[in-house]
């Protein structure tokens, strides 16, 4: 199991977000803010534990200059994973103590 760092929940997030669409290496990286040797390694890192699959574009002649296009997709076991990851940091983020704001109370008093 990949370890769940900020940088692969915001991935697992970016691509749960519409689970059945395939998703390109750039996309990924500029709809995350992270940058390329950041998201590379995760994506391999998620393909290689079950959770992502991926697929080269087929080649179409129309586009010239630009190299194939590398496409990745949540597997069933990778959506899943995505699912909790979040469930497990909405938990702890609703967990925290709120600061107190100066130790001021409800209504006034001190």
């Amino acid at each position: 199991m990949p370890k769940l760092t900020l940088q692969v929940r915001l991935v697992l997030a970016m691509l749960a977000a519409e689970p059945d669409r395939q998703r390109y290496g750039l996309e990924i990286v500029e709809s995350t803010g992270l940058l390329p040797g950041t998201i590379y390694p995760i994506l391999a890192r998620l393909e290689q534990a079950g959770w992502l699959h991926s697929q080269w574009e087929e080649a179409d002649e129309s586009v010239v200059g630009r190299p194939r296009r590398r496409y990745y997709r949540l597997t069933p076991d990778g959506a899943a994973a995505a699912a909790e990851a979040q469930a497990r940091a909405e938990q702890r983020a609703g967990s925290r103590v709120r600061p107190s704001f100066g130790g001021l109370l409800p209504g006034g008093a001190h």
